[in-house]
């Protein structure tokens, strides 16, 4: 998607010293003339792809040892659900605690900024596109199941109790397995003339004995659903619960005890320094406060876990976590044309070209 764009304003220097353009934080009802931007926050989107297996008993399962010898069927209905997946994304949300203006005065060279649909900058004197997120899978719904009675002859279906209903659908489904032997080994009285045709009639076969034998079985209905978790981390932590999952419900609440968490860790990677503090960094660094301020972001460690097993892991440079640098409104002037873009996820600059003086 095509990042929202807006031109600050034109080159409006006749001084034979060059003015510059001025950022300076944003004071509600005091900062006049100028763009408002945005750094960011990293958040997270998590995408829970979870299984539901809904199995019902058939309707014949109590005779299903006595004439298909199929023991240790269960009677019962039950609903299980079981984590396929979980995928992990970062992006940019606005931080309120870091919105800053660029200032349009007299006799300036305001820069061309890019800013995202939420007012994150994205680039200064070039063009600069959001980084949209992938899009959610969708769940899938359980198949439609086959109709035994789709599969009955007269005869089955005009038995006068379910006992003989079950043996007659039985023998059907022994002779549907003898059909196919047949076919097989190419004793069938009525052999197809080819390979296709054979195929199609094997595959008949099959579907007639699945839809008859579930009547012994029962079913199990396989659905897949969904579920998003989006999240700014405001601090590290070792295990912080993301949220509990239950083998009979799926996903349900975090003070819900019938589930077992699922828990998300943020560890800091502290790949940067420690600031150090130098009275004359310090007091240069006051004379650029007039600059453009980014993100130098920490990279941060990403776990999401139970008691069992890791689902997915990464490592993030994060927004909040780390440093706020400035670049010199310097850069910025008539003499230059310095083109910036920067990670909308994390505000961290991303390319930085300088063109030099202009003619």
């Amino acid at each position: 998607m095509k990042a929202r764009t807006l031109l600050c304003g034109l080159a409006l220097c006749t001084l034979g010293a060059v003015a510059q353009t001025e950022v300076s934080p944003y004071v509600p009802g005091a900062t006049v003339e100028g763009v408002t931007y945005y750094l960011p926050r990293t958040a997270l989107r998590l995408v829970v792809v979870a299984e539901k297996q809904v199995y019902t008993p058939g309707e014949f399962s109590k005779y299903a040892d006595r004439y298909l010898r199929l023991s240790q069927i269960n009677q019962e209905p039950y609903t299980k659900w079981s984590i396929k997946s979980i995928d992990m994304v970062p992006y940019g949300v606005p931080d309120p605690q870091k919105v800053y203006s660029i200032q349009l005065k007299k006799r300036t060279v305001a820069p061309l900024v890019s800013l995202t649909s939420e007012g994150i900058l994205l680039s200064i004197n070039t063009d600069g596109e959001e980084e949209p997120l992938p899009a959610v899978p969708k769940g899938n719904d359980a198949p439609k199941r086959l109709n035994p009675r789709d599969y009955m002859n007269q005869e089955i279906l005009s038995a006068g109790s379910n006992a003989k209903i079950a043996e007659l659908t039985a023998e059907e489904i022994y002779d549907i397995r003898d059909s196919r032997t047949a076919l097989i080994k190419g004793e069938a009285d009525n052999m197809p003339k080819d390979g296709t045709q054979l195929k199609l009639m094997l595959d008949q076969l099959t579907m007639q004995e699945t839809a008859l034998t579930q009547l012994f079985k029962g079913t199990v209905d396989t659905s897949t659903e969904v579920f998003t978790i989006e999240l700014t981390p405001a601090e590290f932590t070792d295990r912080m619960v993301l949220f509990r999952f239950s083998e009979k419900l799926g996903v349900v609440d975090n003070d819900d005890l019938s589930g077992e968490p699922v828990y998300l860790s943020l560890k800091n990677m502290n790949t940067l320094p420690q600031p150090v503090v130098d009275e004359k960094a310090a007091k240069k660094k006051g004379k650029m406060e007039e600059g453009v301020y980014y993100n130098v972001p920490e990279r941060v460690a990403v776990s999401v876990f139970n008691a069992s097993r890791e689902f997915c892991k990464g490592e993030f440079p994060m927004g909040q976590f780390g440093h706020v640098e400035i670049l010199s409104n310097v850069l910025f002037d008539k003499k230059t044309t310095t083109q910036v873009t920067f990670y909308p996820s994390n505000g961290a600059i991303k390319q930085l070209t300088d063109n030099g003086e202009e003619n």
